[in-house]
C-alpha cells in the first residue's frame, strides 16, 4: 500500500506550465493578416496545431522568437501600406457586393429544412456568373445554408473591408415575398362630442 503524503501529490497546480512545456500553446509573429485573429505584424499565442499545421504552414505566421519585435514593427508597416492601397482597390468591389442581392431557389420540405444546402463554393459562384466578381469560398464568412430564409452574409477582403451580400432562399417554384416589416401606429379613439353633451 503507498501512502501519499500532501507533499507528494499537488494536482493541477503547474497545469498551464506543464501544457506550455509539451508545446501545445507557442507564440506566432503574423506576416499576413489572418480574419479573427490579428494583423500582420502582430505576436499572438495560438495553439500549437493551429500555429504549426494552418498558420506557418499556409505562410501566414512564422515563430515568434526573441528578436520578433524588431521583425515585427517592418512588417506591421509594410502591411499598413498595402492594406491601405487595397482598401483603396477593392472599394469599389465592396459598394458593388453591399448592394448585391441573390436568390437561390431549391427543394425544401414542409418545415422550411432544405433538401441539401446552399454552401458557400455556390454563392462565390453565383456572384461571379453575376457581377464577374471572382471570390474565394473562404472570403465568406457563413456555414452552409440549411433552412429556408433571408441571410446577411459577409465577404472579407480586407480586414478593414467587409461588405454584406443578403441571400434569400426560397422554395422551388414560389416567387419570393419579401417580409414588410410591420410599422405599428396607436390609434387614439376620438371621442364623440355631440355624443358627451346629450
Amino acid at each position: 500500500m503507498v501512502i501519499l503524503t500532501g507533499l507528494d501529490v499537488v494536482p493541477f497546480i503547474h497545469r498551464k506550465n506543464h501544457l506550455a512545456q509539451k508545446g501545445l500553446e507557442m507564440k506566432v509573429l503574423l506576416i499576413k493578416d489572418v480574419y479573427k485573429l490579428g494583423r500582420a505584424g502582430d505576436i499572438k499565442k495560438v495553439a500549437n496545431g493551429y500555429g504549426r499545421n494552418y498558420l506557418i504552414h499556409q505562410g501566414l505566421a512564422i515563430p515568434a522568437t526573441e528578436n520578433s519585435a524588431k521583425v515585427a514593427e517592418s512588417i506591421a508597416k509594410r502591411a499598413t501600406e498595402r492594406r491601405a492601397a487595397l482598401n483603396v482597390e477593392l472599394k469599389s468591389v465592396a459598394d458593388v457586393l453591399s448592394k448585391l442581392e441573390l436568390f437561390f431557389p431549391v427543394k425544401a420540405g414542409e418545415t422550411g429544412k432544405l433538401y441539401g444546402s446552399v454552401s458557400a463554393q455556390a454563392i462565390a459562384d453565383r456572384i461571379k456568373a453575376e457581377k464577374g466578381i471572382d471570390l474565394e469560398r473562404n472570403q465568406l464568412v457563413t456555414e452552409p445554408i440549411r433552412n429556408l430564409g433571408e441571410y446577411m452574409i459577409p465577404v472579407s477582403l480586407t480586414l478593414d473591408l467587409v461588405p454584406e451580400i443578403r441571400v434569400v432562399v426560397h422554395r422551388e417554384g414560389e416567387v419570393f415575398v419579401p417580409a414588410v416589416e410591420e410599422e405599428y401606429v396607436e390609434i387614439e379613439e376620438v371621442e364623440d362630442e355631440t355624443s358627451e353633451t346629450e
